[in-house]
């Protein structure tokens, strides 16, 4: 007998930029469906093998222990074969399990997952907690019976895969429990900050060619109320002992009333915490930045892409370079720390004007810089573009990792050696100056453990860590 309904588990993820940065923080997805979950009664597990790093052969010890009647796993595009080799592997050992896959990758090309794995069972496409919590429910009342009344999926009902339409997006982002994070050992996370991720709005109402993020979470600014929000950061702050906290929303001053709320609350309720945001550089003002340092944001994240106007236009982006710079400006007089993000590659972009982004970024001087190659995620309108004129190197997906190129660059009179130099260059130009090691001299540590990890570690065998599977 089952004695667990469901196991959610984060595959290993090999990706370049991760196993740079030495990344380990929890899945906040798999938490938020874990929570919605538990509030419906059905007990479960989470399993971060991203952490424990297990692989998809050693990980059918702690499933076979658990024993669930439900197997969900999470994927990007860069980690989805890894993921379906977990679900072949579980499938191979527990045949009567459901197994389940989600995210960003699986909600765009859901019928050619189920199709290219055969052991896989259903996609949950888009937003998943109303969603897995009515499929789990229905399978384990009715065992397969009931599936294609499950709205948001699609499944392989024999040898066909069925499509079930899609799931409203959720009304009322307040009704979601709190991610479940007492199902991971929470304390084994490194970066406090990335550990105290959170989401406060779902929904983007802008439409940039390179981001699949208003086709997944809608068109619709969703958000949840400022008390709701800042419950949750008393929960990170007094029950797990945070002192950092990123908001991962892709936009999260959009409404501006409602970030200065969220300040507001925090403020009145003596919370003392640094915090991380994002925004585009055109829904920023002096007030409003004011209002957040107050409350405690330290650092602030802009999407800026490009530094040449035509790029931005291409990749319908909607904002300015003068923009870009102002917001900038108004950041570093309010004393905030930068990070700003940048896009070499993108179709039709001239060698001249990755030069200017480069330079762009040494301009607006930023206390860290972020590159990548432009990667046309499934999903998104570049990606549909690029493979109706036949401009993509086939779909290797192991490659999206936004630092190797995955464009046929030659028939846009470039190549993808080219593409791969202007992304060092572009990093080498940034950090490797003396006025920014002056002022940022710790980051000599940082640049140097990147190396290690991502060149002198890879050659040795990682002992597995002990954790609680030992313990099943």
């Amino acid at each position: 007998m089952n004695s667990t309904d469901v196991l959610l588990i984060n595959p290993i993820d090999n990706t370049a930029v991760k196993n740079g940065l030495g990344l380990s923080i929890p899945p906040l997805n798999l938490m938020y469906l874990a929570g919605a979950l538990e509030k419906a009664s059905f007990s479960v597990k989470i399993f971060d093998d991203d952490l424990y790093q297990l692989g998809n052969d050693k990980i059918l010890k702690v499933v076979s222990k658990i024993d669930p009647m439900v197997v969900g796993l999470t994927a990007t595009t860069a980690t989805i074969n890894n993921a379906l080799e977990y679900v072949k592997n579980i499938k191979r050992v527990l045949p009567n399990v459901l197994s389940v896959i989600g995210g960003p990758h699986t909600t765009f090309v859901p019928e050619e997952t189920l199709i290219d794995e055969e052991s896989l069972d259903v996609v949950v496409i888009g937003e998943g907690e109303e969603t897995f919590v009515d499929l789990v429910e229905a399978f384990i009342k009715t065992q397969y019976k009931k599936l294609s009344k499950v709205k948001g999926i699609a499944f392989r009902d024999e040898d066909k895969v069925r499509m079930n339409g899609f799931r409203p997006l959720i009304k009322d982002l307040d009704s979601i429990p709190f991610p479940a994070r007492h199902l991971v050992p929470f304390k084994s996370y490194e970066l406090s900050g990335q550990s105290g991720g959170m989401i406060t709005s779902r929904g983007c109402v802008f439409g940039c060619n390179y981001c699949s993020s208003s086709l997944i979470m809608g068109k619709k600014f969703r958000t949840r109320s400022p008390e709701n929000v800042v419950d949750e950061v008393e929960e990170l702050v007094f029950k797990y002992g945070l002192e950092d906290i990123a908001f991962l929303d892709d936009i999260f001053m959009l409404d501006k009333r409602r970030a200065i709320k969220i300040c507001d609350e925090i403020k009145e309720r003596g919370i003392d915490l640094k915090f991380v945001a994002s925004s585009r550089v055109d829904t920023v003002n002096k007030s409003l930045l004011e209002s957040l340092t107050n409350s405690g944001m330290k650092t602030l994240y802009y999407g800026v892409e490009s530094g040449s106007q035509r790029v931005l236009d291409l990749m319908g982006k909607n904002i300015t370079l003068n923009q870009t710079e102002k917001a900038f400006k108004i950041a570093k007089d309010v004393g905030v720390d930068v990070i700003g993000s940048f896009i070499l590659g993108y179709p039709g972009e001239t060698v001249e004007e990755m030069n200017d982004t480069i330079d762009f970024s040494i301009k607006l001087d930023p206390d860290y810089a972020q590159y990548s190659i432009l990667t046309p995620f499934p999903g998104t309108p570049i990606y549909s573009q690029l493979k109706k004129s036949n401009l993509l190197e086939g779909n290797n997906w192991d490659n999206y990792t936004v630092l190797n190129s995955v464009l046929n660059y030659e028939k846009l009179g470039l190549s993808s050696k080219l593409i791969e130099r202007k992304l060092i260059k572009a990093y080498l130009k940034f950090y490797v100056r003396p006025s920014y090691i002056f002022k940022h001299k710790y980051m000599l540590k940082v640049l140097a453990d990147t190396v290690i990890r991502s060149f002198v570690l890879p050659k040795f065998k990682n002992k597995n860590p002990q954790g609680w599977y030992d313990t099943l």
